[in-house]
């Protein structure tokens, strides 16, 4: 497919690693349908200009709808789609049967509407996750989670991301349409305020705002750049490979000692007004993710770097004023007496 003749969907653009996706596209000169049930465009705004947020074609609809699926398709021209609307782990914990109905339900409408149209289209790209493993499915000698690992996911979240990895081979054995799903951990960046893993980002931003902030764990987890997983899905979309693939995410592995220096060496002083919770996520952190070059070879971004940049862009908020705390999952910050 010629690359001028790209025309992409992403869904769950609204979302932190969908916006990032989304200004990925962009400036690349990409032609991008940006498609959410919501419409707050806060996370958009945040990392893009007016003229790029110009650029892009916004559709409110619901994955749940495979008929309203197939219209954004059809309507739009859609040749490559970046499958990335679900709801997060609190809230497939609160509602289950919502959460299954958007997270499976949604992600095999967008399978079966790309099959329909498989010959003028890229193969589906989709976010898995790492909540599909514990940390009992890493290697009991190494302490390192395997490619071949066999998943235990703890969670109905997870539970739901297995499924759509499941249904993506399926789709693959008896229809041949490809697939690259990819399983982040914990993602990093402007605009990740929601989830169990958005508490390193909120305490980047409390740094910035010269606030405290507590993160719900301390131990080590893989550290993911916002950015760099916007740019794997994007080269996942360009791939020529064949066949149902679920890749792991690269990133650093670091505790909160290691995040707290990060932040401290961006925002001198703000170190000490950060703390943790004792205790792990209940996920690996030492992850194999051999193979993934064939997509995305570029080598991920530092944590030193990634908290660097994302502070830089927070600053820049701040200084036009932006900066709302309440924006970014955080407490107002309370005005001097």
């Amino acid at each position: 497919m010629k690359a001028g003749a790209e025309r992409f969907l992403v869904t769950g653009a609204l979302g932190c690693i969908g916006a990032w996706t989304v200004r990925g596209l962009v400036r690349d000169g990409a032609q991008v349908v940006a498609l959410d049930v919501g419409s707050d465009t806060r996370r958009l705004r945040l990392i893009m200009t007016p003229d790029e947020l110009a650029a892009v074609t916004f559709v409110t609809g619901d994955i749940t709808d495979l008929a309203a699926v197939e219209a954004v398709l059809d309507s739009n021209g859609i040749t490559n789609v970046i499958h990335l609307a679900a709801l997060q782990v609190p809230f497939c914990r609160a509602d289950p049967p919502r959460g299954a109905l958007v997270n499976v339900v949604g992600t095999v409408n967008i399978f079966e509407a790309v099959r329909r149209r498989a010959e003028a289209m890229a193969p589906v790209v989709y976010t898995s996750s790492m909540a599909v493993y514990t940390a009992d499915d890493a290697d009991p000698v190494t302490g390192r989670l395997m490619v071949d690992a066999v998943p235990h996911p703890p969670n109905h979240y997870g539970v739901y991301k297995q499924a759509n990895e499941g249904n993506a081979r399926i789709y693959w054995l008896d229809t041949g349409l490809s697939s690259v799903g990819v399983r982040p951990m914990t993602v990093y960046g402007v605009g990740r305020d929601q989830g169990m893993t958005s508490g390193p980002t909120k305490a980047i931003v409390a740094a910035v705002l010269g606030q405290p902030y507590r993160v719900s764990f301390s131990g080590p987890t893989m550290y993911q750049y916002a950015p760099d997983v916007a740019r794997t899905l994007i080269a996942a979309s360009r791939t020529t490979v064949e066949g149902a693939h679920v890749f792991n995410l690269p990133g650093e592995v670091a505790d909160g000692r290691a995040l707290t220096a990060a932040i401290e060496a961006a925002v001198p002083g703000a170190g000490g007004h950060i703390e943790f919770e004792p205790g792990d996520l209940p996920f690996p952190s030492e992850i194999d993710h051999d193979g993934i070059e064939i997509i995305d070879p570029d080598p991920a971004t530092s944590l030193t770097v990634g908290v660097a940049e994302t502070v830089e862009v927070l600053r820049a908020l701040a200084e036009e004023g932006r900066l709302d705390p309440a924006e970014h999952g955080l407490e107002p910050v309370a005005s001097p007496n």
